[in-house]
């Protein structure tokens, strides 16, 4: 597979395509699709830019030298720090020029809101003290692609945020989260070696795997919360979520739980298709 594809991490892309989808389908019957499509491309661009950026701040910094999961272009030597780098930064300057656009079809303010996503970011792993290292990177998935991606691209096409549009972000948030979360759980033992302070090393790695399982029950509980009776078809993917629990309660680690960033990608994925259903045909 070429190289730029591997370290754009397809795999976590279901985390910037769930929040979009779910509050396009809020919208109802009024969509308006180059909106629809401007939202998509930020958030995807975004979450490609922020893998990138991952890519090369853990690289130089060196925390990526001994790691168990997919491959690192930096740290494997497959592309150098300056190239990775840039590709950032193109990612970040195609998500801007969308999320420009849309912000001049609705309003100035998702300029504001697009500045602090690419902060964050830049910052997640970036810069003399990145906030990831400190244990709020799941705090920041939660808000950046969850809340506000969701609530958002809900505003791009209504220009109005209500109480629903923000219950439908958590399961979003909660959801990305969790692919964050089986990341960290992953990498614990040598992002402890190396300082990097993640919820996962800071809580433990049993308190860790409950905190996974916690997120999938919080997505779940939190679309049964829109007292939307179609919001149901959402339990269709409860299997699913209980057999991946029960694969990390079990305690599998290392390169085994690798499948498992795959399976909570794709969960995300198939309970936002069946959220959005379930909105759409209220």
């Amino acid at each position: 597979m070429n190289k730029w594809i591997l370290g754009a991490r397809p795999r976590t892309l279901p985390a910037a395509i769930a929040p979009v989808l779910v509050a396009v389908a809020l919208v109802g019957n009024d969509i308006n699709w180059l909106r629809a499509v401007l939202a998509l491309k930020v958030a995807v661009w975004l979450q490609i830019g922020v893998n990138f950026a991952n890519d090369y701040s853990d690289g130089v910094k060196g925390t990526d030298a001994d790691r168990v999961g997919p491959i690192r272009l930096v740290a494997s030597g497959l592309a150098t720090a300056k190239s990775v780098q840039f590709a950032a930064l193109i990612s970040f300057v195609v998500a801007s020029a969308a999320g420009t656009w849309l912000a001049l079809l609705t309003s100035p303010l998702l300029i504001l809101v697009g500045i602090l996503s690419i902060a964050a970011a830049w910052g997640y792993t970036g810069g003399k003290n990145p906030y990831g290292y400190r244990g709020l990177g799941e705090l920041s998935v939660f808000l950046f692609f969850g809340v506000i991606a969701t609530m958002g691209t809900y505003y791009a096409q209504t220009e109005e945020l209500t109480l629903l549009s923000f219950i439908v972000s958590i399961p979003m948030g909660a959801l990305s989260c969790a692919i964050l979360a089986i990341n960290n759980l992953r990498d614990r033992p040598t992002d402890q070696l190396v300082g990097k302070q993640t919820v996962a090393v800071r809580i433990g790695d049993r308190r860790a795997r409950l905190m996974y399982v916690g997120l999938l029950v919080l997505a779940h509980v939190a679309a049964l919360a829109t007292l939307i009776p179609t919001v149901l078809l959402t339990l269709l993917v409860l299997p699913m979520s209980f057999s991946i629990s029960r694969q990390v309660l079990s305690g599998i680690s290392g390169k085994d739980l690798i499948p498992v960033l795959g399976k909570t990608g794709k969960l995300q994925m198939a309970f936002a298709i069946l959220f959005a259903l379930g909105l759409g045909i209220q």
